[in-house]
């Protein structure tokens, strides 16, 4: 197992946001106001969970109905918005599944303009991206080896990267820019570069080993490597049990990564992942060193933001694995870059535009269809980074309950995390929750975790075979976290039975606190405000 390590320092933000304490209303106690079908003791049960004094002074949304009819069972401030972090995927996915089709792929594509004469090109090449955000470095080999194939040596004029399917902008709306650096808020391009089989787009990974000696420089290995980003090394090899502490960072508008801090001889590689600046031209680089890997040489270099001209030739393609697979990196580790880059491809597909409003507005046209309304709720972002997305649980519930009757449920369904199932393609960031209850390997469901914000939407059975979907969402709570009070939601609701009154079953090791990482040494695999794929290398 990989040692966890410090990646990067965080300065901790205000836990009380204006946005969410205008919009929110405050958690009512008692039994559940305006519920369409109380269930027996459920109530009782539900309530007695939601009394643990973590949330007091908090905004908390719970609702509980049934899957099949949508009546609600239990309600606890249902229609109040609050900020639903990274539970704003569900939006996202489902109307992906939806507008693009299971079976959506994207395309990278190698064009040349101009004409061919033996060997050489006279002319430009062209690498165009539709937003894949798997395109590995090996991917770009293969399109360079394609290129080298086809008996070309020379091009003459440029190799120039087309990321026009999107606009220009980056970063989402109201984005913290302390994250900026860090994997999971990575900039949003159609031509990118992952540097794992997790996906994380427009990021690299560092890997900082101790020199064999005392006093000598760690040694930084880059993955994929590149002379795209800078590497600032600071890092300095110390004695063998002496703490070691590695902090990687980047500077805004810049690709020098700066290592520094202490590691101990002899000790595990410590890994970091890094978002870069400038997508595009990272993968420019990564395509440029593969076609001179393979013997061809670009004359003059290279330039960014050209669209392919018309009549251009096409010379190579990779297509991406079908959406309905890019659904588990996505939902199980709750990618962030995933999420914005299908926002904008919707955009592109629907309105004819790649942009998050354009990408926005197809979801909300899509969320009339679904019978409810896009005018109750407000979506900034497809990832659930920005804190002036605010959504329902209410909302979430009626979502829940729409996508059961969709063609593409099952493929979706199962790209949710899962309870306690130990395979981390398959639990995801639920992979060590609810464990030793009722709820293990039953309930499917998406989470959500920012500073002061977590949520829990998805589906459980109860112990009468009767499914039910839920959503709870908190606002504004002041503990280092509260999954375990949602652990115990799930638990109660999988163990709950019409037949008989349920006494609040928590999780297995309810008795220490719950986070979204198993403990770690390093800062931010101690976080509990993040979701806890986003906390490598510590794993859920």
């Amino acid at each position: 197992m990989r040692m966890p390590t410090t990646h990067r320092r965080f300065r901790h933000r205000a836990l009380l946001w204006a946005v969410a304490a205008s919009l929110a209303l405050t958690a009512t106690s008692g039994a559940p106001a305006g519920a369409d079908t109380p269930a027996p003791g459920l109530s009782q049960t539900l309530d007695q969970i939601l009394s643990d004094t973590r949330l007091n002074g908090a905004q908390v949304g719970v609702v509980v109905s049934d899957a099949e009819t949508g009546q609600t069972l239990y309600q606890r401030n249902g229609d109040g918005r609050l900020v639903p972090a990274s539970s704003t995927k569900l939006l996202t996915s489902t109307a992906a599944m939806a507008l693009l089709g299971p079976d959506y792929r994207f395309s990278t594509d190698v064009l040349a303009d101009g004409s061919r004469h033996g060997s050489v090109f006279q002319g430009d090449v062209y690498l165009r991206g539709t937003g894949d955000p798997t395109m590995l470095a090996e991917d770009y080999d293969r399109l360079a080896a394609t290129v080298a194939a086809a008996g070309i040596r020379r091009f003459t004029g440029r190799l120039v990267a087309d990321d026009t399917r999107f606009d220009s902008s980056r970063l989402g709306a109201s984005w913290a820019a302390d994250d900026e650096s860090a994997y999971y808020s990575s900039q949003i391009s159609p031509l990118t570069v992952a540097p794992d089989t997790d996906y994380d787009a427009g990021t690299v990974l560092l890997s900082v080993a101790p020199g064999s000696a005392p006093g000598e420089a760690a040694a930084v290995k880059v993955t994929p490597s590149n002379d795209y980003v800078r590497i600032d090394n600071r890092a300095t090899t110390v004695a063998a049990g002496e703490s070691r502490a590695i902090t990687v960072d980047r500077m805004h508008g810049s690709n020098t990564i700066v290592v520094s801090g202490k590691i101990s001889v002899g000790s595990t590689p410590a890994t970091s992942w890094t978002s870069v600046w400038e997508p595009t031209g990272y993968a420019a680089a990564v395509f440029a060193d593969a076609l001179a890997a393979h013997g061809v040489k670009v004359t003059r270099g290279t330039a960014l933001g050209k669209a392919v001209p018309q009549g251009a030739t096409t010379l190579a393609s990779h297509p991406s694995m079908p959406l309905k697979d890019l659904l588990t990196p996505f939902l199980k580790l709750s990618n962030n870059n995933h999420a914005e880059v299908l926002v904008k491809t919707i955009g592109y597909e629907v309105k004819g535009s790649g942009t998050w409003s354009a990408g926005l507005s197809a979801i909300a046209d899509h969320l009339r269809t679904l019978g409810m309304d896009p005018a109750a709720l407000r979506q900034m972002d497809g990832s659930g980074l920005s804190r002036m997305d605010v959504v329902s649980t209410e909302q979430f519930t009626e979502l829940l309950v729409a996508a059961r009757h969709q063609p593409w449920f099952q493929e979706w369904y199962d790209a949710l995390p899962i309870a306690c199932a130990s395979d981390r393609m398959t639990g995801g960031t639920l992979r060590s929750r609810m464990c030793g209850t009722a709820a293990a390997g039953n309930l499917h469901g998406k989470t959500g975790s920012l500073t002061g914000v977590s949520g829990l939407s998805g589906y459980v059975t109860d112990a009468d075979g009767r499914k039910l979907v839920f959503s709870f969402v908190s606002n504004n709570y002041v503990a280092s976290s509260v999954k375990n009070i949602e652990d115990a939601v799930g638990a109660a609701l999988a163990s709950y039975s019409v037949k008989g009154a349920q006494q609040p079953q928590g999780t297995a090791r309810s008795d220490r606190p719950t986070t979204d990482a198993p403990a770690a040494r390093d800062e931010q695999s101690r976080r509990t405000d993040l979701e806890c794929s986003w906390t490598k290398p510590a794993s859920c």
